[in-house]
This record gives structure tokens, sequence and C-alpha cells, in this order.
């Protein structure tokens, strides 16, 4: 073995001195025989002659020990890569438009599958994260609903005492805060977390320490701060352990910082992500007043071995004492309990987006690669002359086929590079415009998986590009081209129908990107169309939420909501002013109720029906129509009766046929002992989450009837009118409306931070953001398919046209006319379009039902889309082919048969 390496670096080092030695070794062999035929009695020149034939000859000796020599493949490959990169550098108009073509179907592979290693398969930033589940339950009759269950308070402490299938658990919840003290006032999402959950998720600090049981048990106000914000809001300072913050304008001590991957939890987008974390520490009123909210989450560990149905089966026995610790109306409940995997409950929402998002665009990488290996194949094609005259000079068809691989292999390195190069840029500058709805966009980038993935994506494309017009040149006949010599001639029949199979292929492709492409289309235009039941013109929207240390009693908040709605109500040109908690498209709390005279189907679940409270002339001030009856009046009041205003879906559902002023309801479940709420007014629908989402039953308080409406439930120091969102409408731009908000709000609290000052008409477009982010992307791999496709049958109808230059002349020659040939070209572009589009119909049948989750009032076999389509496609191929067939019509016949 190291005579082999000596070997091996000799021959790739020392090449001319090996040379000269082989060179000097057969000489000399050569002389010696020419010496012993000399001796024979033959001349020395016959001798020489009879000495070379029995030698086999010097350079086909030479060739032979050159073939057996160590490190050959080495000096191959080396040749074959200086003579691919000459060919290459010959030809800089196909050397660019295949490196372009390459970079744009590798770059955009590369940018979603990013995507889906950092959102899908890239493990979670914890400890094993395999074995971390999300628990909770839900009451029976409730509709499971997606992503992680939820918990009650006092559940927390029960299920914690279940450890058979646990290592650990603990509860947490996101919640926004106002952070002041060493910073701008700002409102910022935090998370409450017990103690244990950072032991849950195995994630130590990589300053200072988490916070403990102690701290969490005793309320204690320490805060334990993200990367981000360490980095950010405090520069990195090295002493910010110790230092003191405002959360609510309470004082809270700084005791650790996390690392920067952690995130927790784990909600889809960039806008809700916590920036720090401080104790749960339950309250009296979360223990017991509000023991029947399920507004917690629960996270623990499995032990290992166990699976998360056994969890699931061990924490069924416990429902009853859960039960037990509900208020007494829900005493005759019953729960059954759930446990979903981290990862699912993560990413679950986002799986049929990102899916379709890789299936589009790996159709168009197959589009770019067929695009190439047409192009090479045109270089095979153009250049069989050569390679007959190489294979009858005695170069091995091994060595042809090595040197085409060679060559697109380079083009795929080539455009590898250029894609990463895409890819890097699409990620810094598009990942700020990804969809809300996706999860853990923290962890998208060009990390080593996704260059691994680029590099085997590299080599399968340029193995895959190059083995077709491999296999053809290796097909080449030597007679018939040697005789042809470098006349044009008709390209050979399987070279011609593999060309034409790529563009079939191609236009396959196009086809279904493009159907896919106007089915999310007119999806997207069915969801404008919808009546979002508001008004959204000449409106502007900001919630606030006042700190519980300033804001700690009724009247407090009070004065602070009639300065608020008063002051605004005196701007110019504003019309109407309100608060709410249940803004449009931003979801409600899905509360219980009971419809008086109501008697449920057999079977019925519970009634539910988002609901929320409401200040100042709101239904006005958003444009919500009122229907009958009246709006809430100012003597609303705490002591007057309690009134409420409902939907006209809950009025249908629960009264149907009847006029439902009058009529009455109650918060709970049948048998509470919760007051009667009567309606005196019946409001329009509203999408209360999102234009694609059904309208469920809905109902609206005075905020000042919030706490009697819940009885003896509510807690003693419950508070109402202490946050919400802001709406005003008015004949002022939004942007003077704002200027005017936050110039009011300034003057009434200067430290209170408004959060998400918006019109109403932008809140929408965010909510159709998700839809709009599909559709735009889609659409663009659509147009980039459609645009490689077209490229392709044009190259192809153009090159044909070219071979048959010398049968076109003869046809002119001999009488045909320039209609005719037109006639001829043009035909063979739209055989190739209509079994393009046959089979792209066909496999848009399929590849649409991946759409289905994301559409919207549309058929995903939708006859028109794919009418539209098709026929779009056939219209294109039409005009690609044009240009080479006129072209060909206006071909001189004596000109050209003179040429040849």
């Amino acid at each position: 073995m190291p005579s082999r390496i000596v070997s091996l670096f000799r021959n790739l080092l020392r090449k001319n001195t090996v040379e000269q030695a082989l060179d000097d070794e057969l000489q000399s062999s050569v002389e010696l025989l020419t010496e012993e035929k000399v001796k024979e009695g033959l001349s020395h020149s016959e001798a020489r002659r009879r000495a070379l034939i029995e030698l086999g000859g010097i350079e086909p000796v030479k060739a032979k020990v050159r073939e057996i020599r160590v490190g050959r493949l080495l000096e191959n490959f080396a040749a074959d890569l200086r003579f691919a990169l000459r060919r290459l550098h010959k030809s800089p108009g196909f050397t660019l438009a295949a490196v372009l073509t390459l970079a744009f179907g590798i770059g955009a592979t590369l940018t979603i599958f990013s995507i889906v290693e950092g959102v899908f398969m890239r493990p979670l930033p914890f400890l094993e994260p395999d074995r971390l589940v999300i628990l909770g339950n839900i009451p029976e009759g409730v509709p499971p609903a997606g992503g992680a269950p939820h918990v009650t308070a006092p559940a927390v402490g029960i299920y914690a005492r279940t450890t058979g299938a646990f290592t650990a658990m603990g509860a947490y919840q996101q919640r926004g805060f106002e952070l002041s003290g060493q910073v701008e006032p700002a409102g910022i999402m935090a998370a409450r977390l017990n103690a244990t959950v950072f032991q849950v998720l195995g994630v130590a600090p990589v300053l200072g320490r988490t916070f403990t049981q102690k701290e969490d048990d005793g309320g204690q106000q320490v805060a334990v701060i993200s990367y981000e914000m360490w980095r950010g809001r405090f520069s990195g300072d090295a002493n910010i352990l110790g230092k003191k913050i405002l959360l609510d304008r309470r004082s809270y001590e700084i005791i650790g910082v996390m690392p920067r991957t952690f995130e927790f939890p784990l909600v889809p987008g960039q806008v809700n992500r916590s920036e720090l974390w401080v104790p749960m520490s339950f309250t009296q009123g979360e223990l017991v007043n509000q023991a029947g909210s399920w507004n917690h989450y629960l996270i623990g560990r499995l032990k290992p071995g166990v699976t998360a149905e056994q969890a699931r089966q061990s924490l069924e026995p416990v429902g009853p004492e859960i039960v037990g610790r509900l208020p007494s109306a829900g005493h005759s409940m019953r729960i059954h309990a759930r446990v979903v995997s981290l990862k699912d409950a993560t990413v679950s929402e986002a799986r049929p987006l990102v899916r379709m998002l890789f299936l589009a665009v790996v159709a168009v990488l197959l589009i770019s690669c067929a695009n190439l290996a047409g192009l090479l194949l045109v270089r095979v094609i153009r250049r069989r002359h050569e390679t007959a005259v190489r294979r009858t000079l005695g170069a091995s068809m091994t060595r042809i086929l090595c040197e085409n691989l060679i060559e697109s292999l380079s083009l795929s390195l080539a455009g590898g590079l250029g894609g990463l190069v895409l890819a890097w840029a699409a990620l810094r500058v598009g990942t700020r415009f990804l969809p809300e709805t996706l999860p853990r966009i923290s962890a998208i980038g060009l990390d080593s998986e996704v260059v691994g993935f680029a590099l085997l994506l590299v080599v399968l494309t340029g193995l895959v590009c190059g083995a077709l017009p491999a296999a053809a040149a290796a097909r080449t006949n030597l007679n018939d081209h040697l005789k042809e010599g470098g006349r044009t001639e008709t390209p050979a029949g399987s070279q011609s129908r593999l060309r034409s199979v790529l563009v079939v292929c191609e236009l396959a492709a196009a086809v279904v990107l493009l159907t896919g492409a106007g089915l999310l289309l007119r999806s997207f235009e069915k969801l404008r169309e919808v009546d979002l039941g508001f008004s959204t013109d000449r409106s502007m929207t900001a919630f606030f939420g006042l700190p519980g240390q300033q804001y700690s009693n009724q009247a407090a908040v009070d004065v602070f909501d009639r300065e608020l709605l008063q002051q605004l109500q005196a701007l110019p040109g504003v019309e109407a002013v309100g608060v709410t908690t249940a803004m449009p498209g931003g979801g409600a709390d899905n509360t219980t109720f009971v419809p008086e005279g109501y008697v449920p189907p057999a079977g019925a679940g519970l009634n539910l029906a988002w609901n929320g409270t409401v200040l100042g002339d709101y239904f006005q001030a958003a444009g919500i129509p009122l229907l009958r009856g009246r709006s809430f009046r100012d003597s609303d009041t705490a002591s007057a009766p309690l009134v409420v205003i409902v939907n006209r879906t809950l009025a249908e559902k629960y009264w149907p046929h009847q006029d439902p002023i009058g009529k009455r309801l109650y918060i709970g479940v049948a048998g509470s002992p919760m007051p009667w709420q009567t309606v005196v007014g019946e409001v329009g629908d509203i999408k209360q989450s999102g234009a694609d989402q059904a309208t469920l039953p809905q109902f609206y308080q005075p905020a000042s009837q919030l706490k009697p409406s819940i009885g003896r439930y509510a807690p003693p120091n419950m508070l109402y009118g202490n946050y919400g969102t802001v709406v005003m409408r008015g004949a002022l731009p939004p942007d003077q409306m704002a200027e005017g908000l936050r110039s009011i709000v300034h003057s009434i609290d200067p430290r209170l931070p408004l959060i998400h000052v918006a019109s109403m008409e932008q809140l929408v477009r965010e909510g159709q953001g998700s839809r709009r982010f599909n559709t735009v992307l889609i659409s663009s791999f659509a147009a980039a398919a459609v645009l490689l496709a077209m490229l392709g049958i044009y190259s192809v109808i153009a090159f044909s046209a070219m071979q048959r230059t010398h049968e076109f002349a003869i046809r002119l020659a001999l009488g045909a006319t320039r209609a005719n040939l037109l006639h001829v070209v043009l035909s063979s572009g739209i055989r190739l379009g209509l079994a393009g589009c046959a089979i792209g119909a066909i496999g848009a049948v399929f590849a649409m039902r991946l759409l289905r989750a994301l559409l919207f009032q549309v058929n995903p076999l939708d006859p028109v889309v794919l009418g539209l389509a098709t026929t779009a496609i056939l219209v294109l191929v039409l005009a690609a082919s044009l240009i080479p067939a006129r072209r060909a019509a206006s071909l001189e016949p004596m000109q050209a048969l003179r040429s040849e």
C-alpha cells in the first residue's frame, strides 16, 4: 500500500518525468528488438518496422500503460474537467442560460427546503424533544380544536400528582406586559411558567439561573429574559443580572438569560414570541373563582418507553377529581384527557401549506432539469460528427460518456452555487414576509443540513440532466454521421422523440402549477368577496392594557376609560368611538351559555358562543349594523338589569322564526345559579375569527355588567374595562386618527404604550396574509414554470426547424407554399402542447386534492380553472412556436441549398 501511494503522488505530481521515463523505456525496447532483427540479416529500416509491429506500436503501448497506471482515474477526470470547461467557455450563451436556469430551480428548492427543514425536520431546541407532550382535557360535548389542549388552573396541581407516565410537568400561559424601567415603555409578549417547565424542557440559561419552585410558590417578582431582549433592549449588558425592570409597573429582578435558540411557547409567526418568562404563581382567583376557565397549558416529559396514548389513559382516572374542582354548576360535566406531542401541536396547522410549496418547487426544479437536459441534448446532436470521428480514432464510449456527465455536473455545480446565493438572499429578505401561521420561523436558515441537501441536489441534478444526453451520444451511428459530414441533417428519430418527451413533461408540470395558482387565486377572490359584517374604511384601531399596579381598583380604570372616550369623541372629524374585548378577526372567549326556552336535540353538545364586552359606541365605530332593538346605553350600569346584544346566527339558531328581543340567556351550563340577561338588540354577524371561518353565535355585554353577569363566581377584585381594542371611525385619514389617539392616551397616561395601532383595512389584510402568501408564492412558481416550459418548447421547435432547413428548402423549390411550412412547424408545436396539457390535466386532477386544505369555497377539481390553465398553456405554446415557424416560412430556398 505505501508503494502504491508513492506511485500515485509521483504519477500526479511528476507527470512529465514519468512520461519521459516511459518513452525512454519503450525506445530502448525498440532498439534492442531492432538490433536482434539486424543480426538476423534484415536491413535497419525493415528491422525497426518489424520491431514496432512486434511491440505493438509505441503510442498504443503508452496508452495501455497509462490505463493501468496508479492514479489514472484522477488524471482522466482532470483532463475531462479541463475539456468540459473549455467547451463551456467557448459557448458563453449556452453556459449562462444553463447556469441561470439551474440556479433558479435549485435556489427556489433550497429556499423552500430551508423552511421544511427548519419547521418540520429540525428537532425542537429542547432535550430529547420526542418525549415532550402537551396534556390537557376537553369537556364532553365541546368539539375538539386543533393544536394544544387546555387545562384549568386547579387541574395543573391534580395532573402534577399523576406522575406515573411522566418524569415532570409544568404549566404555562402566554400574556402581554407593559415593559418599562431601564428601557423605553413598550408592550411585549411574555409567558408565565411553573418553575418545573425549565426542567421539563431541559434547557439551562447562558447567564444566571431560572426561578425556583419556592419563588414560584411565593409569587417572587423575578424574570428570565430572552437572548434577543438581552442583546436588543439591553445591548448585551454583561452586568444584566440583578437589574430591575418594570412589568405592568411592578418591579421584577432579572435573574437569567436564556440561549439564543430558546423559544417557548412555540407560537406561530414572529409577532407573538415571548421575550421573557416570569413565575406562574397561581392567584386565589385562578384557583377558585376562575376554576372553570380553560386558559392554561400543561407540558410534560414522558418517561422512557411511554407512549402518548398510554399517558392519556393514565390521566383519565383523575377526570372526576378535576370536575369536582370546577364551580358547582359544572359538577355534572364529564371531561376527557388529551395528550399531543409538542411537535405535532406546533406544526400541525402549517403542514398543508409547506407540503404544497415543496411539491410546487420540486415541479419547478424538474422543469429546470428538463430544460437543461434538452439544451445538452441539442449540444450532443450538434457534436455527432465530432463524436463519430473521435470514436473512429479510438476514443472509448466510456470516456465520451464521462465527458458528457462531467460537463453536466460542472453546470450543475455552478447552478448550485448560484442557487445557494439566491436562497441565502431570499431567506434574508423574505423571512419577514412569511405568514404568521408558520411556526419556528427563527429556526429557518441555511444550516449544514441545507448545504448538505444542496450538495446532494447538485449531484443528482447533474447526473439526471447529463444521463439522457450521454445515452444519446452513446447511440451515435458512426457510418451514418461520417458519411453526412458537416451537412445539416434531420436529427435521429430517437433523439427527437427524447427532446419532445422532455418538453411534454415540462408542459404537464406547468399545467399542474398553473391550475394550482388559478385555484388559489379564485379562492382568494372568494375570500375577499365575503361579507365580514363590519366596515373597514375610515377606521383606526389600537390595543391597550392598563397595568394593575397603577390601576388596581375599578374607580381608576373607570376614570381612564371615561377620559379616553370623551377626548377621542371630541376630536374633529371623529364620528364614533368604542372599546371591545372581541375585536373582529381577533377571536374572543369561547363561553358556554343557556338560552331561555331552547330544547337541545338528543346528543347535542354544550351551547357555545363567542362573547365580548363593549364600551362606548362600539357597534357604530366598527360599522356593525343594528338589526333590531337598541344599542347599549350609559344607563346599562352594574346595578341596572343585565342586558346583552346577540348576533343573527345566535338568534336564528336558538330562537328560530322569533323576535329575539326580550329573550333571555345566562352564562354557564344548565342548572348554573347564574343571573339571567335580557336580549335588547340584535346585530349582524361578523367574521370573528377570519373570513374563511364559519360564523358562530356571538353575544356582547356592557363592560360594566361583566362582573354581575358571572354572579357569585366573580372574583372580589375583578376589574372590567382595563384592557381592550379602541375602535375609531371618522372622516379623518387613519394616520391623523392614530396620531390623535396616541396624543390623547399620552396626555392621560404618559407611560402607557399602545399596541398594534392599525386601520381596519390593515387588520383585514393581515388576517388574509397567510392566503395571500400562499397565492403569491404558488403563482410565482407557476409563472416561472410556464416561462421555463415556453423556453423549452421554443428551443425544441426552433432547433427542429433549423435541422429541417434542407428539407424545407427542397419543399419550397418543389412548389410548397410558405403557408404550408408555417402550418408544418406550428402543428408540431401544437401536438406537443396538446400532449403536455392532456398529461398535465390528469396530473392536476390528482395533485389538486393536496390543495383542499388551502382552498376556500372552491372545488379542487374546478373545470373552469383547469380549462383556463390548459387553454393558456396552449396559447403560449402557439406563441412560442410562431417565431420559429415564421422564420422557417421566410426561408430563401436557393440560399439555403447553396449553403448546404
